[in-house]
This record gives structure tokens, sequence and C-alpha cells, in this order.
């Protein structure tokens, strides 16, 4: 039965892979942060997932002068070293995050105004209100969905996280353009079962989301703007989109399996990874193509840190 324990544990606790520092063989590009790694460069080999890292994500620097370092015959882009680089993937959870913080400090400034000299101990006695937390715990599902799935998935797709809709105050929380196509992912934080319950009549049938026991179809609803802004942003018609919601930290039925209210599928980590690396019509050169096109439409909610 899948749980949050499942997700956790593979996110946080993943089973021991093989993991080396070594020297590339062929040109690569880093599983993070989407950089052009030269031949010869050396990087961090995941066996489990066929994908490197490079030292700057490590923050490893340089090689020890004891550190093993051998050959990879890595080719992550197929028999060309020249294709080009993935975009940058964004920070996952960050617009979450900076509006945990911005209700944080407004809070510390009310106490600061209010209490004076006090103010300090009042901080200590009380916590932010579960409206700004729950900000935080959201930013904190995001980040972990980002690296499972970055994990899982390897080189074959291409995640972008946090993406900014023009002239709209939202966002999308993560986007995978992989063999299968573009998949607009949208990642909860809840707790409790999920389920799909049948509302309808004896001759009719209406299938709500429910989580803990309560009616959240509305999540369902709300990623159609989503789809609409990233089928505008690809300029390929034939290209398929495709939407999930991912519950990061809930519970499920006993042999449970995603369904699909409407075109959404919900579902949890592991099998949304199984959907997006699904066989598909794409081709190497057009998952990068792709994404290139999803990152200039749509750039990140937070200007990233340059590489």
């Amino acid at each position: 039965m899948p749980t949050a324990d499942d997700f956790e544990t593979d996110t946080l606790g993943a089973p021991s892979v093989t993991v080396k520092i070594m020297r590339l063989r062929y040109a690569g590009i880093c599983s993070k942060c989407g950089l052009a790694l030269p031949k010869g460069g050396k990087a961090e080999w995941t066996k489990a997932t066929r994908s490197i890292t490079c030292l700057a994500c490590l923050g490893a620097g340089q090689l020890r002068a004891d550190e093993e370092v051998e050959d990879v015959p890595y080719a992550p882009v197929g028999p060309s070293a020249t294709a080009p680089p993935h975009p940058h993937p964004g920070d996952a959870g960050a617009s979450a995050r900076r509006e945990y913080e911005r209700r944080h400090q407004q809070r510390e400034e009310r106490i600061d105004a209010r209490w004076g000299w006090l103010a300090p101990v009042v901080k200590f006695l009380g916590d932010d209100p579960q409206s700004t937390t729950a900000w935080a715990k959201g930013s904190d599902g995001e980040r972990r969905l980002a690296a499972h799935l970055q994990r899982v998935l390897g080189e074959r797709a291409v995640l972008l996280h946090d993406r900014k809709v023009p002239k709209t105050r939202g966002n999308i929380d993560h986007l995978a353009i992989a063999a299968s196509g573009v998949w607009v992912i949208d990642a909860k934080n809840y707790e409790g079962k999920v389920e799909r319950r049948d509302v309808g009549g004896w001759f009719s049938t209406d299938f709500r989301l429910y989580v803990g026991g309560r009616n959240r179809t509305r999540l369902v609803e709300g990623l159609d703007w989503q789809i609409r802004a990233v089928e505008s942003a690809v300029r390929d018609a034939g290209v398929s989109v495709n939407a999930a919601l991912c519950f990061t930290d809930a519970t499920w039925k006993l042999f449970a399996e995603p369904f699909q209210i409407g075109e959404i599928w919900v579902t949890w980590a592991n099998c949304l990874a199984e959907l997006i690396a699904a066989p598909g019509p794409l081709e190497r050169s057009d998952v990068v193509r792709i994404a290139t096109e999803l990152s200039e439409a749509l750039p990140p909610a937070v200007p990233s840190a340059p590489l």
C-alpha cells in the first residue's frame, strides 16, 4: 500500500546505489543543474539511474588525493556529444518558500511593534499560524518531489520547477518533459486518505476527489489554467500535454492505483515517475527542444543564482 512512508523512504532514505566520482569518457549533462560537462571532466556517477552530477552541485570542489577516479563510458544525450544542454531546472518550492518567509517576517514585525522589548519572549512562546506554516510545508513537499523525480527518472526526462506563467500571479510547481510527452505536475502536501468517490445518481457518474474525508475536487479544477498555459507555450501542436496531482504525504487504500478525474491523474511519487517514464513518440532531441521552449516561455518564478 503506497503511503507517505513509501515516498519518504524513496526520497530521503533511498536504497543504496553505486555512486562514485569518475572521469567522463564522453561529454555529458549534470542531472541537477543542466550544466554541460566536457569529456575528461570529473563528476559523480550514479549507476542505478545512469546519471551524472557535477562537482559544483555536490559541493565537492576538488577530489581528495586518495579518491579513486575511473573512466565512465557515459553519453547521456545519445551518440552526439554536441547535443544542446538542458535548460536550467529552476528552484523547486522557491515561490512557496518565499511566501512563507514574507508572512513570517510580517508576523515578526507586528510582534515587535506591539510588544517592544518583550517581543523575543512572545515569539518564543508562539508559533506561526497554520496559514503561514502551510507554505513552508508545501515548499518542502515540492523540493522532495523534485529530488525524487530526478533520482528515479535520471536522463529519461528533463525537469523544470516553479515556473512563472506570464500575465498571471500563478506558478506551475513542476514540468516534466519525456518521451511520453509534457507533464504538468501540481504537488500537494496534504494528509489523509486519497479517494475517488462517485457522487452521481442511479444513472449518472460524477467522480470527485476526497482527501482526509473532505471534497478536494477544486484541486483538479485548478490545473485547467496551467494546462492551457503549457499548451500555448509548446509550439508543436502534436505534443501530448498531461497533468497530474501528486500527493507527497497522503495515504492510500490497500492495493490502490493512480486514477483519473477527467483528464487529470491523481497519484503519488513512485507511480508518477512510472507514468512519466512510459514509452512515447518523442525522441531525445525533441525532449530537449520542447524543454527549452517551455523554459523560455515559462521562466523560473524566483530567479535562480547564476551557475
